[in-house]
């Protein structure tokens, strides 16, 4: 299999979850890998701006010397942001439905993050 087919398998293994919406693997740098958003500019824009919305929780809480997050949690009544590292090069980014519950779906993004730094190293 391919990296893409990797990472597409690993997604689909999230969204077979339940509640999750769309999700994404994107460089630390915001650069979108893959996605499962349907349209390709929105995607783009929303790995941009996870990223950098992770970068600004990573430098806020070492800055507080609180160590470096785990991940970042937006919740409002349209739904839900998890945003994730996933190795030193990428990040895991999850869309959730707005009544969906996190447990289950931070079990499985754990796994996930696992799974793709792993294949991107």
């Amino acid at each position: 299999m391919t990296v893409i087919e990797l990472l597409e398998k690993i997604l689909n293994d999230v969204h077979n979850t339940g509640g999750v919406e769309a999700s994404a693997v994107a460089s630390r740098d915001g650069l979108l890998i893959y996605s499962t958003l349907p349209q390709k500019q929105h995607a783009e824009t929303f790995a941009a701006m996870s990223a950098t919305m992770l970068g600004a929780a990573e430098t806020t809480s070492t800055e507080l010397g609180k160590g470096i997050p785990e991940r970042v949690v937006v919740e409002s009544k349209e739904g839900k942001l998890v945003v994730t590292g996933a190795g030193p090069r990428a990040l895991l980014i999850i869309m959730t439905e707005p009544d969906a519950g996190l447990g289950l779906i931070l079990v499985e993004v754990e796994k996930a993050s696992e799974k793709i730094k792993n294949i991107l190293g």
